[in-house]
């Protein structure tokens, strides 16, 4: 029985606690994706929250399937 939490085992929120396991792990950065961690899973790619912040929204739309273009400056 933990001496701080009283339980055993420990409450999550204890010190004593161990380190939660992460649930998937984020195809950019390789960082932990821990439960109530926020996570989109595109064709089976999983990206952290963070990642996603950090991505343009043509790199968002890429990353989905769509493809994105830059207009020539002559197109008629």
């Amino acid at each position: 029985m933990c001496t701080v939490c009283i339980s055993r085992p420990c409450h999550p929120r204890c010190p004593n606690a161990p380190d939660p396991k992460p649930v998937y792990h984020c195809g950019v950065c390789n960082e932990g994706i821990y439960p109530g961690d926020e996570y989109a899973e595109v064709d089976g790619n999983i990206t952290c929250a963070s990642c996603l912040n950090d991505m343009t929204p043509c790199e968002v739309l890429n990353m989905c399937g769509y493809h994105t273009w830059s207009a020539a400056a002559d197109a008629s």
